[in-house]
């Protein structure tokens, strides 16, 4: 008998049919950073604030804000089919390609910090990049899905992804955004191994990859410069080297426990961008070891329980479902790799949000839609299988 012929389990008390439930322990860590995301933006942000907008709850109002438009769209992503998603991703990818392209027209974009990135529009400035990133990883799995067989078999079934995939990142590195452009780049390579890809194309194409970011970096300046920083954050201290010092002395002060929530020295007056790039850095200060430890666990379990999700939709026989969780899992734990190791000075500095936690409206939203997109498959996984769901069963790490 298949799944779809299976007699519903019933509820032992009331005979009716059990419905399927949601991951609540995935999405109940996914609600902990962001509630402890808002904590700390608000610690991070009040000094800069009141410089800056004149108000110490100015990034704070528009950080609830993003919060709020994220859980709306949650809800209302939650209601729509894998199967849309999937018939939906090549006008997605136009649609970011689209978006893209608008940020080089003059005028039109929003610069900031020397990198136009942003759509001005009017209360919210929309950032093309981190809704691309959503928008590439459901174009790639359904080409995993519509041509499985062309991209294990054939170069050209592998190379057609990676030709948009190039332009894609060709159009992000203009604005600039070569942290937004990395991740994009490895999350789509990681999706395109598990689906299949002949291990000598993909072994040319990360050989490929490496030559041209080492290229970007070597014949840009300020990339070199922040290799240099990289490798002697105390060189100078005081000028090229100063955030990522600073946010060594953070993590240096908060020592095992922190030094307690608000009670930063740091984010005041010393360290750049302390409430969006480098959260971390102001987490180590107030909270320590400890806390930092505590933020690192829950993205990895949120990773861990994304590739979980994908491997219980793929024995579903959902291959689509699987492909866009292992995508999503790899793109949440590869950005929050980058952005901690940015700021504890294991990798050079880059661009980039810690998901769920930093201050940006478009980096929340897109966090909220990318759990919700893994809730949904399991939700649809759970219906599949008939599987009950009834009280603490629910909660079972399946």
């Amino acid at each position: 008998m298949s799944a779809l012929q299976r007699p519903q389990a019933l509820d032992a008390r009331s005979g009716r049919p059990v419905q399927p439930t949601i991951d609540r322990w995935l999405l109940c860590a996914a609600l902990l950073l962001l509630c402890f995301g808002l904590v700390m933006v608000s610690s991070a942000s009040m000094t800069v604030g009141d410089r800056m907008a004149g108000s110490p709850f100015f990034y704070i109002y528009r950080h609830l804000f993003a919060i709020l438009l994220g859980l709306a769209g949650a809800l209302l992503f939650f209601r729509v089919p894998m199967v849309q998603w999937r018939d939906a991703g090549p006008l997605l990818a136009f649609l970011g390609m689209l978006l893209l392209l608008i940020l080089l027209v003059p005028g039109v974009g929003k610069t900031v910090n020397g990198a136009t990135r942003w759509i001005p529009l009017g209360i919210f400035n929309l950032q093309s990049s981190e809704f691309m990133k959503l928008f590439m990883v459901l174009y790639v799995a359904g080409y995993l899905v519509r041509r499985q067989d062309e991209v294990a078999r054939s170069f050209w079934g592998f190379a057609k992804p990676m030709l948009l995939l190039i332009v894609t990142s060709a159009l992000i590195l203009l604005q600039p955004d070569f942290g937004a452009t990395v991740v994009l780049f490895a999350t789509a390579l990681g999706m395109l191994f598990l689906g299949g890809v002949v291990l000598y194309q993909f072994a040319i194409l990360i050989v490929f990859a490496g030559v041209a970011g080492w290229a970007l970096v070597y014949f840009s300046p300020y990339r070199w410069q922040r290799i240099t920083t990289y490798l002697n954050p105390w060189d100078d201290p005081f000028n090229t080297d100063f955030q990522l010092s600073q946010a060594l002395i953070a993590f240096g002060r908060g020592e095992i426990s922190g030094v307690g929530l608000g009670n930063g020295i740091q984010k005041q007056f010393y360290l750049p961008e302390a409430h969006t790039d480098f959260i971390m850095a102001v987490v180590g200060e107030e909270f320590g070891l400890i806390g930092t430890l505590g933020v690192i666990l829950l993205f990895v379990f949120i990773t861990w329980r994304a590739f979980q999700i994908g491997v219980k939709a793929e024995m579903a026989g959902q291959r689509f479902s699987a492909y866009t969780a292992y995508g999503l899992g790899l793109w949440v734990g590869m950005q929050a790799f980058i952005n901690i190791g940015v700021n504890v000075g294991m990798l050079p500095t880059k661009g980039l949000t810690l998901p769920f936690m930093s201050y940006g409206g478009n980096s929340i939203i897109v966090a909220c839609l990318m759990i919700t997109l893994l809730l949904r498959i399991d939700f649809e996984s759970r219906q599949k299988a008939g599987r009950p769901t009834i009280g603490r069963r629910s909660w079972r790490l399946i």
